[in-house]
């Protein structure tokens, strides 16, 4: 807080790997991650002073880190490909490979979720934040953030629907 370098290298060092994570989670592109992830500990490094209890410091950082992904998707729309499964046949107990189909199909869905939905979604499940934890970072009210996370679980779970009917439908075509 008093601006010595070395000591925010090392909350960095505590904080950077997660913050980097965090932000990849919500904005699904490893380089728009890395810029707000940078620009989140950037106004880490010139706000820190005006940080009134330290003792918040993680919630604080979470809170610039969201902010940060939340102007990286505004500036850097762009379109992503569709991944498509190929349709095939359920097996009867659950394998690697059926595993990694039940992954691609979750990834595809949280995929389509805007980032205020996919931000949520990484507070509460990823990190394990309550809700009010998460509105807390979001800078948003409880409220918002319960009905962000039920929409954005009830769209991920139509996706996921209409994708194994798709599959079903084309395995019998």
């Amino acid at each position: 807080m008093h601006g010595d370098e070395s000591a925010f290298d090392e909350l960095v060092g505590r904080v950077g790997d997660r913050l980097h994570s965090v932000a990849r989670r919500i904005l699904r592109d490893p380089y728009l991650a890395e810029d707000a992830t940078q620009r989140a500990l950037l106004d880490a490094w010139r706000n820190l002073p005006q940080l009134r209890d330290p003792d918040r410091f993680d919630a604080w950082v979470y809170r610039l880190l969201v902010n940060a992904c939340n102007a990286e998707a505004r500036r850097e729309r762009h379109h992503r490909g569709n991944l498509r499964l190929l349709a095939s046949d359920e097996p009867v107990q659950p394998d690697a490979a059926s595993t990694i189909a039940i992954r691609h199909q979750l990834d595809y869905a949280f995929g389509k979720l805007g980032v205020e939905h996919r931000t949520v979604v990484v507070l509460v499940h990823y990190l394990g934040f309550t809700a009010n934890e998460a509105a807390d970072v979001m800078g948003t009210p409880v409220g918002t953030v319960r009905s962000r996370l039920h929409y954005a679980l009830k769209h991920m779970r139509a996706a996921v629907e209409a994708d194994t009917r798709l599959e079903r439908s084309a395995g019998t075509a």
